[in-house]
């Protein structure tokens, strides 16, 4: 049984992540029941009810909860996503769904019609395979990585239509799998998903057993080495904060991302310029030549990636290969259709492009306000469906279950 959680204070990042973490073992331990048939332990709620009130008690500053980073160093949070999804939880765990989608219809305006239309343009289809994005597409964004605990009405909602609608089901996403990634934020029930991280470079099966695509033993090592240096350079505490920031530190299969700045703008600009500086140092000690590391600084992240060869010589390995290797290793069978492709972004266009060129009969559901983004989605794909939230598509799909 999962740990209970008790009302107490929170004072510093550190104790903030250990109780996220705890929210997600109470989750999934709720959603494994529902899925079983049983009520949730009364705990669950109270756990839930607890962590809500704990963050809500945390100090605020100027629109953003106060809480400590190393000592004698304080960072304002934006706890938005945190709160959010914990209420809409303890709603649908006290009250049921009618009251969770009464909710989200205050929350989003047009909710109702938006989710009806899209369940009825897919109701009936029964898809060979669903591959899905996570973070903006199934799941609202959050500030903090490890702090994007999916919400067990999320989790019932997508399981639900993926254990009746789909044959095979798979979340890829750019982040690690675990340790912290996917696998550490997620709360489905169990043999519901193939789990694809590191943008499908490493997977984990229904049964729990972890495959990987293969990368040369010397370029391996080479990250390896890359992430030694930066672990032993994150561990002194003029950089520690660089590790509970945004994406933080993740080492995936492959590619490596760092942290230099949040959305809110947490550290300053000379600091985060600083800390590029220190990684592309570290990075040309490990690769002088330069021919084995690609890196790609967002302003928020720095992500080190190997490359891979390619037609026109070296490239980034693509959420296009990882469908073409998931495709191959778990036998998923994408030329015989109808498949489900879901994104929010441009990075996700080329799943939808893989998904196109194993079997015409492949639907691209995205998740966009953006003009642009949307009409590159219906160009691409001639079945195409547009919705405004993570909220939406996550209603529709559930009510097709």
């Amino acid at each position: 049984m999962a740990k209970a959680i008790e009302r107490h204070d929170l004072t510093d990042l550190k104790g903030f992540y250990e109780l996220m973490a705890l929210t997600r073992d109470v989750r999934f331990e709720a959603v494994t029941d529902l899925f079983a048939g049983r009520t949730p332990w009364p705990g669950a709620v109270r756990s839930l009810e607890n962590a809500l009130e704990n963050l809500r008690a945390v100090p605020v500053s100027r629109g953003k909860s106060v809480l400590e980073v190393t000592a004698g160093r304080s960072m304002g949070v934006d706890l938005g996503y945190e709160i959010g999804e914990l209420e809409k939880d303890v709603l649908y765990l006290r009250s049921g769904e009618e009251a969770l989608l009464r909710r989200l219809g205050e929350l989003h305006e047009g909710f109702a019609d938006e989710v009806r239309t899209a369940a009825d343009t897919l109701r009936g289809i029964q898809f060979n395979c669903w591959i899905t994005d996570r973070d903006g597409t199934t799941n609202n964004y959050c500030g903090r990585y490890n702090s994007s605990i999916q919400s067990a009405y999320n989790a019932v909602f997508l399981s639900r239509f993926a254990r009746s609608r789909v044959g095979a089901s798979v979340f890829i996403t750019s982040a690690p799998l675990r340790d912290p990634g996917i696998v550490n934020v997620s709360v489905n029930p169990e043999n519901t998903f193939i789990y694809a991280a590191s943008k499908g470079r490493e997977c984990l099966d229904l049964r729990g057993v972890r495959r990987v695509f293969p990368i040369e033993e010397q370029k391996q090592a080479l990250l390896d080495s890359f992430n030694a240096h930066m672990e032993a350079i994150l561990e002194d505490p003029a950089y520690e904060i660089f590790t509970l920031i945004g994406s933080g530190f993740q080492k995936k299969f492959g590619q490596t991302t760092i942290a230099r700045q949040d959305i809110t703008k947490t550290i300053p600009e000379d600091e985060s310029h600083a800390f590029l500086d220190k990684i592309e140092e570290i990075t040309a000690h490990v690769d002088p030549d330069g021919g084995n590391f690609r890196i790609e600084d967002t302003g928020l992240d720095v992500e080190v990636i190997l490359t891979v060869e390619g037609g026109d010589g070296l490239k980034d390995f693509s959420k296009a290969e990882g469908v073409n290797f998931l495709n191959e290793t778990f036998a998923l069978n994408l030329a015989k259709g109808p498949n489900l492709i879901s994104g929010d972004t441009r990075s996700d266009l080329p799943l939808a492009q893989a998904a196109l060129a194993h079997s015409p009969d492949t639907w691209a559901l995205f998740v966009t306000t953006d003009p642009d983004l949307r009409d590159a989605v219906r160009a691409l794909a001639p079945k195409s469906l547009i919705v405004s939230s993570p909220d939406v598509l996550v209603t529709a799909l559930g009510s097709l279950g």
